[in-house]
């Protein structure tokens, strides 16, 4: 009886490990880019190289998620109040649903201490509690972290 116990254990163990390996594995490529400069030519050339990154995979028939992640003076580039790519980022929105973004919430509460009030981040971003351990975690979850 405990030889199948065990067995039924193993099995479920399995199925559940090749659940959440499946579920993860969606895209067949993972990319994490880092923004972390004020700089309006950087967050620039990161959006291109989203851009560039997607259209590459879907023209070989594959896919590709995309995080960018926005933190120090690189929040900006999510605050719609002082984005210089707000436009852009709009159109990311719109049009290519596997590029997502993450802006650090330290820096925003960094941001907001000195401000006196928080400052207004874009709706398509979503919040993390540190935008360097979101990449860290990403890497180890074996996405390729760039830093454009």
């Amino acid at each position: 009886m405990r030889k199948i116990l065990g067995m039924i254990a193993v099995g479920v163990m399995a199925l559940w490990a090749a659940a959440a390996l499946a579920q993860d594995g969606l895209a067949d490529h993972k990319l994490a880019l880092q923004i972390s400069d004020n700089n309006p030519q950087k967050m620039n050339t990161v959006l291109n190289v989203a851009a560039n990154v997607t259209r590459y995979y879907e023209s070989q028939g594959e896919t590709v998620e995309v995080r960018i992640v926005a933190f120090n003076a690189g929040l900006h580039m999510l605050r719609e109040d002082t984005s210089p790519v707000l436009e852009r980022l709009g159109a990311f929105g719109a049009s290519m649903p596997n590029v997502t973004f993450a802006a650090c919430g330290n820096t925003i509460a960094g941001m907001t201490k000195k401000e006196g009030k928080e400052p207004p981040i874009v709706k398509i971003a979503e919040h993390v509690p540190a935008g360097v351990v979101d990449l860290m975690t990403l890497n180890e979850a074996g996405w390729t972290v760039i830093r454009p």
